[in-house]
């Protein structure tokens, strides 16, 4: 079985440079122990890495002895599906990836809510 992605259509990769996802394994798929719910996938802007720094979840330092590199402007990553909503909330969504998007994160967001920041909608 392959997971889907928000399109319906089978999850591609998000990243794998930085490695990213929940199961570090470069796709926004999870398991029951994922309570973020990293199923986003979103391409980082300096405005959302100081939103997220400001929400207490600082992504932009480097933290060697958990394997995180830090991330920077156009890095792709795994996001919470509650922590981009409330950056759209808060005007300052990253891109996301739909082809990338796990089916999931419309338990939290819309289909809508995404496709206004995608950067691509097939």
């Amino acid at each position: 079985m392959f997971a889907l992605n928000v399109l319906g259509t089978p999850l591609k990769p998000c990243s794998t440079d930085p490695m990213t996802g929940w199961l570090r394994d470069g796709c926004c798929r999870s398991d029951p122990r994922d309570r973020g719910m990293h199923w986003v996938c979103a391409v980082m802007t300096e405005e959302f890495l100081a939103f997220s720094r400001e929400a207490g979840n600082d992504l932009s330092t480097p933290r060697p002895e958990f394997g995180f590199p830090g991330l920077r402007p156009g890095d792709r990553w795994c996001l919470c599906a509650r922590r981009w909503q409330e950056a759209w909330v808060a005007g300052v969504a990253p891109p996301v990836v739909l082809e990338a998007t796990h089916l999931h994160a419309l338990a939290v967001v819309t289909l809508d809510q995404l496709r206004s920041a995608a950067l691509s909608d097939p």
